[in-house]
């Protein structure tokens, strides 16, 4: 069982977005997801080896739901076209998100459309120290692996409490704080995949545990 049986798995779901197919070939999905929560667990152990910080978190609980939500999105397909996973993860948020699909390859981490209070500390702590997370954010190395934080809606105005001419206000217009990088299928195929993720999350780490502070304290 590889990657390649993984994406094999998820052409036939994408023509065939159904229960009643999924029914039929659940004992290929659940081969192709016994293959992805291993790799997973051995991901799992080289970071927290690499990452005195790092919390466990085996492949079972990393693994999301391949289940769409459709109460709250009723027009989407009945299953996704990925397997994604979040390791090092204390929430769901804030996590080390590693996703494998069809139609992107992505991984990354940081907080997308988090609650208001979560979202509330985040500008807080840009409030009262800014220049680090600017810091981070231009260093060399993140910027030529991850050039800028992944697009997303910010606000017109200042938010409530902060002044339009702020130092920061680009940052605290934000409504979403991400970073990531995506990968083609013959990356996630070639012999060094593991090691570039590896790579990737210690670029990323800085950003993460700052925001993930930011939260917490």
């Amino acid at each position: 069982m590889s990657f390649e049986h993984m994406y094999e798995f998820l052409a036939a779901l994408g023509q065939n977005n159904s229960k009643d197919w999924m029914d039929t070939n659940r004992k290929q999905y659940h081969r192709v997801r016994d293959f992805y929560i291993a790799w997973l667990d051995t991901m799992n152990q080289e970071l927290a080896a690499i990452d005195i910080d790092y919390f466990d978190t085996p492949g079972k609980k990393a693994i999301n739901r391949i289940n769409n939500n459709l109460m709250f999105q009723p027009l989407k397909p009945v299953y996704k076209n990925h397997f994604g996973a979040g390791l090092d993860q204390i929430t769901k948020q804030g996590d080390f998100y590693i996703q494998i699909g069809i139609e992107e390859n992505f991984i990354g981490g940081g907080y997308w459309h988090p609650s208001s209070k979560v979202l509330k500390s985040i500008r807080e702590a840009i409030d009262y120290n800014g220049q680090e997370l600017t810091a981070i954010l231009n260093k060399k190395s993140f910027k030529k692996t991850f050039g800028d934080l992944v697009p997303g809606e910010c606000l017109k105005n200042a938010p409530k409490g902060f002044h339009k001419n702020h130092q920061y206000i680009k940052l605290l217009k934000r409504k979403s704080f991400a970073a990531g990088k995506t990968f083609t299928k013959q990356e996630v195929l070639a012999p060094d995949f593991n090691q570039r993720v590896i790579a990737l999350y210690m670029e990323l780490l800085p950003f993460r545990r700052y925001l993930n502070n930011a939260v917490t304290v």
